[in-house]
């Protein structure tokens, strides 16, 4: 089991969960008694991990996998034609937001009915579950995200976003105040429901763990919505951001160097000790991988250049805190810092780092 495993990348008590659930159970057993995959049970499970990283739940993975009528081939066929659909649904997107920025940049006039058509409602109907372009799920924070979350079997996501980090293995439940975040979750993922953190629709303890992933920023009264997942759930874990040691905004080059407004956006956020004392919790650095794969404000510190493009600011929520008239002096400084070399001699020691500590924290209570 322990080799599945690893060559499927999911952990060990994620196959003991399709085993006890009868969604894929080993059928042969080793000299020593330890459960073994057959060539048929490693078939199925790789349709089941296809399905489930397309978004499908586990009742829908159950009802595609178990259905008689349908072999291996055209297990596969069904999976190519999602995944095409998904890529024409992105591309649509990506056109879409293209002809925008063009009809921007000749000075004409968008319509409230073109934005609709480019960006509104009908094209988020027509791209379904596409993700935003930059904000996906980065494997090593999640693995360290999934493991605070220890046995726990129900959990609910609290500020959900369109999904990222949800765990495939365990029966998720998810919040979700934004419309347009919720009209990009994909389809199969797990239910969301419209409600915002400080007032949760659910009984005293009725999740065995409540999770929040960079979204207290964004909440009105982040201790009271913290004190409702303490409510509602038997433990806590919450991605964060520190700014209680001294200097912190000099952690990251980008706030120190060419964004100090960061540090007035943050004014009003609780400090991390008052976070951890609402809901009795302790805190764990979360490094960021240089090639980190969620776009999260600050995944690109090996990569400046990214910070130049327009996509990519776009789905950081601090560039709009700041006001346009930070964002672009600060743009323009950063391009003429890479131009020059500058960026490069005051950042050299960057170049053979693998992970930095910029002052994200997992709090677990």
């Amino acid at each position: 089991m322990g080799r599945v495993a690893d060559l499927a990348g999911v952990s060990v008590r994620t196959l003991h969960h399709y085993d006890e659930i009868g969604l894929v159970r080993p059928s042969t057993r080793t000299a020593g008694g330890y459960r073994a995959y057959s060539a048929g049970d490693v078939e199925r499970l790789r349709e089941v991990l296809a399905y489930r990283r397309l978004g499908f739940g586990l009742r829908e993975v159950a009802e595609l996998v178990g259905d008689s009528s349908t072999n291996a081939v055209a297990h596969l066929r069904r999976l190519r034609g999602l995944l095409l659909e998904r890529r024409d649904r992105a591309d649509a997107m990506v056109a879409a937001i293209d002809r925008e920025l063009e009809a921007r940049a000749r000075g004409l006039k968008v319509t409230p009915e073109e934005q609709l058509g480019m960006l509104g409602a009908r094209l988020y109907d027509a791209i379904g579950g596409a993700y935003p372009a930059t904000r996906r799920t980065e494997p090593r924070i999640a693995a360290q995200i999934w493991d605070a979350l220890g046995d726990a079997r129900t959990v609910l996501n609290v500020g959900a976003g369109t999904g990222s980090y949800e765990p495939a293995d365990r029966e998720v439940t998810a919040v979700e105040p934004s419309e347009v975040m919720r009209r990009q979750r994909p389809a199969g993922s797990a239910p969301c429901m419209a409600a915002a953190a400080e007032s949760l629709p659910f009984e005293d303890h009725s999740f065995d763990v409540a999770m929040a992933v960079s979204t207290v920023h964004h909440w009105g009264d982040p201790i009271a919505g913290l004190r409702e997942m303490r409510r509602v759930a038997r433990r806590v874990v919450v991605l964060t951001f520190d700014t209680d040691e001294p200097g912190w905004q000099d952690r990251f080059w980008l706030t120190r160097d060419y964004l100090p407004e960061f540090a007035t956006v943050l004014a009003e956020f609780p400090s991390l000790a008052g976070m951890a004392d609402a809901i009795g919790a302790r805190a764990e650095p979360v490094p960021i991988p240089w090639d980190c794969a969620d776009g999260l404000f600050e995944a690109y510190w090996r990569r400046p250049g990214a910070y130049l493009e327009e996509h990519v600011r776009r789905a950081m929520s601090v560039w709009t805190r700041v006001g346009p008239d930070a964002e672009r002096r600060a743009v323009r400084s950063l391009r003429d810092d890479l131009d020059s070399g500058r960026w490069a001699e005051r950042n050299s020691g960057l170049a053979h780092l693998d992970t930095a500590d910029l002052g994200l924290r997992l709090l677990i209570a």
